[in-house]
Parts: structure tokens; sequence; C-alpha cells
């Protein structure tokens, strides 16, 4: 199979921290993916990776972030629809303005960074939630069964600087 028989769809996620809290989304059950996770949403053509991070998080929170970081990618291919989906994931733990009172994507939340994980949340995001806040990069490689609707075989690493 060649590159042009596969399609690929872009998406960021940004994890917004201060001090020891990150800002979580609880998305309701009828948006999908429902439970916590960090603002994010597709790359709009012909937008970078980096600005749709940081429109993704304005749109969702009303929060201008700065000074973001690029903590890795987490990818899921679909075998049976021939799509690779790529998610581009951001730390920022600078930010101005002020949360939505009306959030798009569902309620708005600062929890504390040691108690999100007790928090219903999609296991996929579970996995990678501490990976935004070690060092270095991360790569997560999934593979989707369509037929299942559900996650098949992963497998994530971590990128270092050696010492």
């Amino acid at each position: 199979m060649n590159s042009k028989e596969i399609e690929h769809q872009m998406y960021t996620m940004c994890m917004v921290a201060d001090e020891d809290q990150v800002l979580l989304i609880k998305r309701p059950d009828h948006k999908g993916f429902p439970g916590y996770l960090a603002p994010g949403g597709k790359v709009d053509f012909p937008e970078s990776i980096t600005d749709a991070a940081k429109r993704e998080v304005l749109e969702e929170t009303g929060l201008h972030v700065k000074n973001i970081i690029f903590k890795g990618w987490d990818e899921y291919v679909n075998p049976q629809t021939n799509v690779r989906y790529m998610v581009f994931n951001y730390l920022a733990d600078s930010f101005e303005g002020c949360l939505l009172e009306d959030p798009p994507e569902g309620e708005l939340h600062w929890v504390p960074r040691n108690e999100a994980l007790a928090l219903p949340m999609q296991s996929w995001f579970k996995r990678k939630f501490p990976l935004f806040f070690e060092e270095g990069t991360f790569e997560v490689h999934s593979v989707w069964d369509e037929e299942h609707n559900t996650e098949g075989a992963s497998k994530t690493r971590i990128f270092t600087k050696e010492k």
C-alpha cells in the first residue's frame, strides 16, 4: 500500500498547568470521548500544528497559552479504514485570560495534578497523562480495532537525552 492510499488526520492536545494544578474539560457523553481530558482538536489546513494547539485552547477555555512545550505524539492507525490519526501534545505553564463561562466542549475544572488520574477519563488519555510531566518527549503508537470500536496493540516510548 502506498502513502496516497492512507488518510492522515492531525490533532493537537495541550495540557494547561498552573503550578500543581491542571485544567481539564469534563466532556459529556453526547460530545464523544466522555470524561476528563485536556483541550485539543483538529489541525486546520494550512495552520501550523503549534498554532492549532494554541487556537484549540483559546476556543475551548478562553485562555491564551504562551510558552508551550512540545511533549510528544500519539498515533492511532486503523488498518480497516486506512486512516492514521496523529495527535501532537503540548504542555503550557503560562497563560493569560479568563475561563469561558459557557465552554463549548464541557465543564472546565482546575484539578490537583496528583488527583487527576482518579477522575473518570478515557484509557488512552489516562495512559498519556503522566507523560506530559516527564522529562523528554513521548511516542504512543496504537492500532485501532474498527470492528470492536476499541484500541488494540499499543506501544509507548520515551525519548530523553542520555546523561
